[in-house]
């Protein structure tokens, strides 16, 4: 109830345990599905099961009948001309880091489109060559086919030469990619990709910048570098370069410096205006353009011999099908491809569905980059994902669909059946200062690291180490190496959870952090604990350890002490050492009495204590009789916060178990509190409850379990109050409590 003008509320309601709350409110009986429900499900086959599946395979179909032409056909024919030209440019750069011919990156821009017209989910990602796959490619190709010593000996590649045989492993392998993707996509495992954690991908991808910074200098310096593959590639390649730098060719590195410095400005431009400009200058297209002419009229291959892209066939080739052989030497190189691949191109495409308002499937994205990679590999097209630069452009020049990706791929074959030999006097360094002045926006990323490490320090970890391993080991053991520093950190951060004790804010019925607060009520003998993370077997002994030290006291060596002196007491009552008056214990020797110790039925300590043949229970907390010192203990009722626990297993619930009945038996009240109902159910369902553990400890809300404890412990709890008696009336009404001020009309519940 809301007082009128006044942001407060006040609630006046029982008292609830779990158990009176399920009395007294009759829950909905539920059937939930079993295994077997979900399999007959999933094989149950109707006319709109069908149809949905039909819509689901082909997305095209979905969005084609509510495609809008007299709106949407010529933004995405401008869309689609601008992305095509950068495409084709893009295509025959980054084949170079695949270490393949130029012109297999237009085949790389043309097969994979077409399938993914029709079976994509995104309208706005540009499919194609992405560089990292490129680079990663290029050093599966290089490992098996160096420039410099005999090839791994695989059937099939025997007359071939060294570039046929390069397409024919690159080929194979992008076809293997296709398969592992398709059959996640087919599994519904797209969710893996939810293990790269964006800190993970920036650092991956930051590594990966910089490989193609180094692959990319021996064109922009014109030089004869041999390609390099596994860990410490980038040394050796960095080696080599600086032994041979005095044979740079000066022609190359002024066409270079200069294309990457006009790139460079004219990208900046395009950034800072691009609310002005109808569509972004196409500067790399312009500058190929320059280039191509300038080579040509000045005959710059002979004259300075600068390595030209020569000669383009026209048309496509045979498909050809994939080596088996090869499957086998590439199958641990090709997963970490199909895993980045579709990160990078499903990520891209979240941004792009956020900002257009639709929605992108990843299982469905899985399944269409499968196919088309499969599809383009058979035309000798290499693994294909999303460039973030050719995506921004096709977005941002006003593409509606993926109609502007088809006419992308129309105009990359135009050039591949008419006009590709235009392309031929075209410097290979202009390709190099193309690929370095597309690396700005990934080498950008060290930036992070400062704020990385001021915000959040173990995902600064996770980055350095991702970088750092994948520029010396590689970039497929770098992935895996950042995979497992993010999975330890995340083990790290459950495993040892930063627990602590809660104090009420007084007059509320909220409960926060005794150390963050000055303005707190803690109740004399009560100990409120919060468990901030899961319990499961990696962190139950860590959970006890910090639930000892905020107690100040081992229970289970306070129940072993407990059960010593018990039987020392019994020991000396039946020798007459020891006799029971209305007074207490009074001891019937003159001398002192010996410390002896029973060592038998030492593992019987952990017992309940047993006050049978006593007359009388013992109050621990007073002197003992016989020079007898057990440590007393201050704490009577212990509150668990579990409002954060999600899940319990079978060890983590044994180790509960064991734990609480340390703590009943040494008369410690446990109540646990906001506890998940599937986790109550799993207790019962595991027997977790006997006559020592009852499920009458579990309360609804902590302040449900604190107005319990204070009702019972009223006076231990007032007793030592330093701010004065805030509670002062106690009174219970048909099962349910209310707690009032004396000078406090309203029936508000507060401290």
């Amino acid at each position: 109830m809301m007082r009128p003008g006044a942001r407060q509320y006040v609630v006046n309601r029982p008292l609830y345990s779990e158990d009176s709350f399920a009395d007294e409110h009759e829950k909905v009986c539920r059937r939930r599905k079993t295994m077997l429900d979900h399999i007959k499900l999933y094989f149950t086959c109707d006319a709109k099961r069908a149809k949905n599946a039909a819509l689901s395979l082909l997305p095209v179909i979905g969005w084609m009948r509510i495609y809008r032409v007299k709106e949407w056909l010529l933004p995405d024919v401008v869309s689609g001309i601008s992305t095509g030209l950068v495409a084709v440019l893009q295509g025959m750069a980054y084949c170079l880091l695949a270490s393949l011919p130029p012109w297999y990156g237009l085949f790389s821009a043309f097969f994979p489109v077409i399938i993914y017209f029709f079976m994509g989910t995104s309208r706005h990602i540009s499919v194609g060559p992405f560089s990292v796959l490129c680079l990663m490619i290029g050093s599966v190709v290089t490992r098996i086919i160096p420039d410099e010593g005999p090839p791994v000996n695989i059937t099939g590649l025997e007359g071939l030469s060294i570039d046929d045989q390069r397409v024919l492993v690159a080929s194979s392998l992008s076809f293997l990619v296709g398969i592992m993707q398709l059959g996640m996509g087919l599994l519904q495992v797209g969710f893996v990709v939810m293990y790269l954690s964006d800190t993970l991908v920036s650092g991956f991808t930051t590594a990966a910048a910089i490989h193609i910074l180094v692959s990319q200098l021996k064109f922009v310096l014109g030089l004869q570098v041999p390609g390099f593959s596994g860990p410490l590639s980038l040394i050796y390649t960095l080696e080599v370069i600086f032994n041979k730098i005095t044979s740079t060719n000066l022609c190359d590195l002024v066409i270079s410096l200069v294309i990457m410095v006009i790139v460079f400005i004219v990208k900046e431009v395009n950034d800072r205006f691009k609310s002005k400009l109808p569509v972004p200058i196409p500067i790399e297209v312009i500058m190929t353009v320059i280039a191509c002419g300038l080579s040509y009229g000045f005959d710059f291959e002979n004259k300075f011999g600068i390595d030209i892209v020569g000669h383009i066939p026209q048309g496509y080739e045979s498909p050809v099908a994939p080596n088996l052989q090869i499957f086998q030497e590439t199958a641990m190189d090709a997963f970490p491809m199909a895993i980045v691949g579709f990160a990078v191109a499903f990520s891209v495409a979240k941004v792009y569905s956020v900002k257009h308002d639709y929605t992108v499937d990843g299982n469905q994205e899985l399944i269409a980059f499968g196919v088309s990679n499969m599809f383009g590999a058979t035309f000798k097209s290499f693994v294909a994902s999303t460039a973030l630069s050719r995506s921004a452009v096709q977005e941002s020049t006003g593409g509606k669909t993926q109609v502007a990706g088809l006419l992308s791929a129309i105009i990359v074959m135009i050039v591949t059946l008419a006009i590709g030999f235009l392309l031929a006097p075209l410097p290979k360094s202009v390709l190099g200062a193309v690929v370095i002045a597309n690396l700005k926006g990934m080498l950008m990323q060290f930036t992070d690291i400062p704020y990385l490490w001021r915000r959040d320090k173990p995902d600064c970890v996770v980055w350095l180490c991702t970088c750092t391993a994948s520029i010396l080991l590689g970039l497929d053991l770098g992935l895996a190496v950042g995979l497992g520093v993010e999975l330890i950190s995340v083990v790290l951060r459950v495993q040892f959870p930063r627990c602590s004790l809660l104090a009420n804010i007084k007059g509320t019925d909220i409960y926060k952090d005794r150390k963050d607060y000055l303005s707190i009520y803690e109740p004399e003998g009560v100990k409120i604990f919060r468990i901030p993370s899961p319990i499961f077997f990696a962190n139950i002994d860590f959970f006890r350890n910090k639930l000892v030290e905020s107690l100040g006291f081992n229970p289970l060596q306070i129940l072993k002490k407990r059960n010593t002196a018990l039987r020392r007491i019994k020991k000396l009552l039946k020798n007459g050492d020891l006799q029971w008056t209305s007074m207490g214990f009074l001891n019937t020797t003159c001398g002192p009495i010996e410390d002896s110790e029973d060592k038998d039925n030492m593992e019987e300590l952990d017992q309940p204590i047993d006050f049978k043949d006593l007359p009388a229970r013992i109050d621990w907390n007073r002197d003992l009789p016989a020079n007898i010192f057990v440590p007393r203990v201050d704490v009577h009722s212990l509150i668990l916060d579990f409002a954060a626990v999600s899940f319990l297993d079978i060890s983590a619930l044994k180790g509960l178990k064991t734990m609480l009945k340390e703590l009943i038996r040494i008369d410690i009240e446990v109540y646990i509190v906001a506890c998940d109902p599937y986790i109550l159910e799993k207790l019962h369902d595991c027997c977790f409850f006997d006559d020592e553990v009852q499920p009458s400890m579990f309360f609804l809300t902590l302040h449900d379990a604190m107005l319990n404890v204070m009702e019972k412990h009223y006076d231990l709890t007032e007793k030592k109050s330093d701010h004065g008696k805030i509670i002062t009336t106690v009174t219970v009404y048909n099962n349910s409590l209310q707690i009032r001020d004396k000078d406090d009309p309203e029936p508000e519940h507060k401290f």
